[in-house]
């Protein structure tokens, strides 16, 4: 009996291995593009994806190149986005070579540039994308988690939160400072765009302080390469 359903479970997993690589690839599309602001939202609705069915060729459209950044140098890569960043973001805090993914598309006629992020949030890892310019604004994020606490961390994939983000500086000055997910920030209507802050979520600050803290080693990890590109 036990060799029968071994048999028949590894039969499954080797069919169903396809299509779990397909919805793995078509779920990172979905995020990137989100980080972009290439989504179905409305003013009033929640987290809303490209649909399935169109991802690949709204990916392909939105998404002008697809590069790796490797030893000082930006390498081409059409399959960028399968990387593994978080074993490309560790190597680099280890000072190894790491592939580290960009993805480039264009928003109102101007190029914007798509980082990966990785990090630690309360109960385990947190991750997402973002997008800036030429000035290091952000255009876009999208946030996601493995296991935070539901109505606490697990709200960083939410819209109130992540469209905070939206219009924010790395900058300060010429350093680059990230964005602080801030308990004292005391602007919840987010008008201040220039206190590379955001309001922190209610009963989430470890969380937070995860995602300021990705958004931080994000940056150290690919300054050398937004160096080249950052006119401000």
């Amino acid at each position: 009996m036990v060799i029968v359903v071994g048999s028949v479970l590894a039969f499954m997993a080797s069919g169903l291995s396809e299509k779990i690589s397909e919805n793995e690839r078509f779920e990172k599309q979905k995020n990137i593009l989100y980080a972009m602001g290439v989504n179905e939202n409305t003013p009033d609705s929640g987290v809303n994806f490209v649909p399935t069915n169109v991802v690949e060729e709204t990916f392909t459209q939105e998404i002008k190149k697809q590069y790796v950044w490797v030893n000082g140098e930006i390498q081409e890569d059409n399959q960028a986005f399968l990387i593994d960043v978080k074993e490309q973001l560790a190597a680099s805090k280890q000072g190894g070579e790491a592939r580290l993914p960009i993805f480039v598309g264009e928003k109102d006629g101007e190029e914007i540039y798509v980082l990966p992020m990785y990090g630690k949030g309360l109960w385990d890892a947190i991750w997402g994308f973002m997008s800036v310019d030429k000035n290091m604004v952000v255009q876009g994020v999208y946030f996601d988690h493995r296991g935070e606490t539901a109505g606490l961390g697990a709200n960083i994939k939410l819209r109130f939160f992540m469209d905070d983000f939206t219009g924010e500086s790395l900058m300060e000055g010429q350093s680059y400072s990230g964005i602080e997910v801030s308990k004292t920030n005391n602007d919840p209507l987010n008008n201040d765009k220039e206190d590379n802050e955001v309001d922190a979520i209610a009963g989430a600050t470890i969380t937070g302080n995860g995602v300021s803290a990705m958004i931080k080693e994000t940056l150290k990890a690919y300054r050398p390469y937004l160096e080249t590109i950052r006119t401000n």
